[in-house]
């Protein structure tokens, strides 16, 4: 094992034999056959498939949104489930230990940009100005701080990507799940967004997952995991442009 993957217990992501059956007996559809995946700390890590693969309910697993049926996830030095869930409280696991980023943002419309970004840690209990605080950090090294106080109707696409990308960076998550980001970008803002993530995870020790169909994008990962019939298997990517 190179010393990329040796340092991942660290932090990062480890899937073990994870199994997601749906139903029973003769109605019973096995979503997830056995998934294995490592994600060093640092590193992003395309997740590819066709419909019905088991791209969704894998996320929805590591996200702790649904449980699995069996096998084993770690996040962090986190052991979050061993047949079975190891955390007793998953709301804070979500919001403490994972960043989403989605295909839309979902940015609330009646808070401006700056508070979108701080809502979470202000969940978590962090005073108001020390959020906004972290929350303009974040907005400085994506480049879009000179849109603190806008509010989401008043960016581009592109504007609020990055906002959102801020939210899920800014409690510091050990994981990101990343889900189509670039489905609605251009070429350009799609490579803008793969960037980001890449100089984000090396800047927060991070471990992301994208979930893409997007051509532009895959050949910015060095590693790529295929699931197919709920199985995953792992090649090397061409990990080109994202420099």
């Amino acid at each position: 094992m190179d010393k990329q993957h040796s340092d991942s217990s660290a932090r990062g992501i480890r899937i073990e034999g994870l199994k997601k059956r749906y139903g029973h007996g003769d109605m019973a559809v096995d979503a997830l056959k056995g998934v294995n995946m490592v994600v060093a700390p640092g590193e992003v890590v395309g997740l590819v498939g066709p419909s019905g693969s088991g791209k969704s309910t894998l996320l929805k697993c590591l996200g702790a949104i649904i449980e699995p049926t069996s096998g084993r996830m770690v996040l962090g030095q986190d052991v979050i489930y061993d047949n079975g869930w190891k955390i007793s409280d998953l709301r804070a696991l979500r919001r403490d230990k994972i960043g989403f980023v989605f295909q839309a943002p979902y940015l609330i419309p009646f808070l401006d940009v700056t508070d979108n970004v701080a809502l979470l840690p202000m969940l978590a209990g962090v005073p108001n100005a020390e959020a906004r605080k972290k929350a303009l950090a974040l907005l400085t090294a994506l480049d879009v701080q000179h849109r603190a106080k806008a509010m989401p109707s008043q960016l581009s696409g592109g504007e609020q990507q990055r906002v959102a990308i801020a939210r899920g960076l800014v409690n510091r998550p050990p994981v990101i799940l990343a889900d189509e980001p670039t489905a609605p970008l251009d070429s350009e803002r799609a490579l803008a967004v793969i960037r980001i993530l890449n100089q984000m995870a090396k800047q927060f020790d991070t471990a992301i997952i994208v979930v893409t169909h997007d051509e532009k994008i895959i050949p910015t990962f060095k590693r790529i995991y295929h699931i197919r019939d709920g199985v995953t298997h792992e090649e090397a990517g061409e990990g080109r442009g994202i420099d």
